[in-house]
């Protein structure tokens, strides 16, 4: 008989610091697909849409998909955008089953306007209409700040093992594979047991191209071969810029009636995040270092460009995207033949259509969010070079295939600097984002990026060099800006140990 699954993606990444509510419009305005659409928008991509495709279409499963959709990081998301789309996959549970299964795509960190955590009652809510008969396989960031009441809802709970995330759809397939075992098996059923230790975050937000995250990730693959009754352990890294019960990193651990041996795993593997909370990072340069960086730099005609990625104004994280202290100083001395962006400004966009291509128009640019964090606007005239949709499609490992958009956009030269400027702040992490917009990253002497980490997967193979630059931004790794209030204490950096 055919399996009848219930198919949803709704992913947020909530900085609740971020005043910048996250509405219907944001996530509409990314990407959403609704009903046939999103298979046919997402089944060939590097999504995790693609990865529970793959594996329906080999079982010949039916598909039910209400909605597929995704908003950039940013403050936390309305009511009426729950509605538009949590809404939309519950009606979907109540009016077109009965059910085999579920599978969800979520980020595990979505923040609603009342505090609570969005993911953990998208799953309750599901599972209290549905009943206990069907079963749920849950994707997740691993930037997940995971409630382990989760778990009580949701059989299969996984996330990807990658950051930069190249691994979405490979996370979609062992998610929906775990869920053919099970089906192919009544009335067998995986458990997930989720611990979390008393930390805000991993060093680094767990990148996965260094330690300590390189030895945790081998330590739990090693722990899933040693035991055949564990199907699957993730870490997650948490999320820190979110002020919740649930923040931080955690281990889940999907088993098959083994949660002794799970409770041993998680246990171990928590003692081992602990055990590196303070391990070294990454050297974070100051806007005028950076510049001074730039400045030095001499590129071959082979070397590619020197990439600085300025992480604390990084939209993937929720910050405002149009911090001005990097552009400021590279514009004092960072040299020229430099890109810059993308500089989420929708005010200058309109300026730069108004005046249209070719002119050159005085600007109030960037730092309108809260100039408190990364700079005040900057007074300064701008020449107009392209003004675009800001549709492009991602080309790099990382979301390949997916349809985005950052909103009409322009590239303004000002005086040796191209600057990207959008009208959605949208992380760039795809070259793509600037391709589209007529000017080629890997043809410039200096890229200067707002992302964290995920550029890398893009960025990494054409650059001769990357520095991470703190600029200021309400990203920044320095968290004792911010005021946490609903965190469990104590926790890790907050309070000693």
């Amino acid at each position: 008989m055919t399996k009848r699954v219930l198919l949803g993606q709704f992913m947020h990444e909530t900085n609740t610091f971020c005043q910048r509510l996250t509405d219907e419009t944001a996530f509409r305005g990314f990407y959403c697909h609704q009903d046939d659409a999103v298979l046919s928008a997402l089944a060939d991509t590097e999504n995790e849409v693609a990865g529970f495709a793959d594996i329906a279409r080999a079982e010949g499963w039916e598909l039910i998909t209400p909605v597929a959709t995704f908003a950039t990081p940013g403050g936390p998301v309305t009511q009426p955008a729950w509605h538009a789309f949590g809404e939309r996959i519950l009606t979907a549970a109540r009016e077109a089953g009965p059910f085999d299964a579920v599978l969800l795509s979520l980020h595990g960190a979505m923040v609603l306007e009342d505090g609570t955590d969005g993911d953990a009652r998208l799953v309750r809510e599901l599972r209290a209409i549905l009943g206990q008969k069907p079963i749920f396989a849950v994707t997740l960031d691993l930037h997940a700040n995971l409630d382990p009441k989760m778990a009580n809802d949701a059989n299969i709970i996984l996330s990807y093992k990658t950051f930069p995330h190249v691994d979405m759809r490979e996370t979609g397939r062992r998610a929906a594979g775990l869920l053919r075992r099970m089906l192919a098996r009544p009335p067998v059923r995986a458990r997930t047991l989720v611990r979390k230790p008393a930390m805000i975050t991993l060093p680094e937000g767990g990148r996965t191209d260094r330690e300590p995250m390189l030895g945790l990730m081998a330590q739990a693959q090693a722990l899933t071969e040693m035991h055949p009754a564990i199907l699957d352990i993730s870490l997650n890294a948490g999320f820190s810029f979110a002020d919740v019960p649930e923040i931080g990193p955690s281990v889940s651990v999907v088993h098959l009636g083994a949660a002794q041996i799970a409770e041993q795993i998680a246990d171990t593997l928590c003692k081992a995040m602990w055990d590196e909370r303070d391990a070294n990072q990454e050297a974070v340069l100051t806007p005028q270092e950076a510049a001074a960086a730039a400045a030095s730099h001499s590129a071959g005609e082979h070397d590619g460009p020197l990439v600085l990625a300025d992480i604390s104004d990084n939209p993937g994280d929720g910050a405002y995207a149009d911090s001005t202290a990097l552009l400021a100083a590279l514009l004092e001395g960072g040299g020229s033949d430099i890109l810059f962006g993308a500089l989420h400004d929708p005010e200058s966009v309109l300026a730069a259509q108004a005046a249209g291509k070719g002119n050159t128009l005085a600007l109030s640019l960037g730092g309108k969010s809260d100039p408190a964090f990364g700079g005040a606007p900057l007074q300064l005239h701008a020449r107009v070079e392209h003004l675009g949709d800001g549709r492009f499609v991602c080309g790099g490992p990382m979301w390949k295939g997916v349809s985005q958009s950052a909103g009409p956009s322009a590239l303004l030269r000002i005086d040796g600097i191209k600057v990207l400027v959008t009208s959605h702040a949208t992380q760039a992490l795809d070259l793509e984002i600037f391709r589209s917009n007529a000017v080629d990253p890997a043809a410039m002497r200096v890229v200067a990026l707002k992302s964290t980490q995920h550029f890398r997967a893009a960025y990494a193979p054409i650059a001769s060099g990357i520095l991470l630059v703190d600029g200021g931004g309400l990203a920044s790794p320095r968290l004792d800006r911010l005021e946490y209030w609903r965190v469990p204490r104590p926790v890790h950096p907050l309070d000693p140990p």
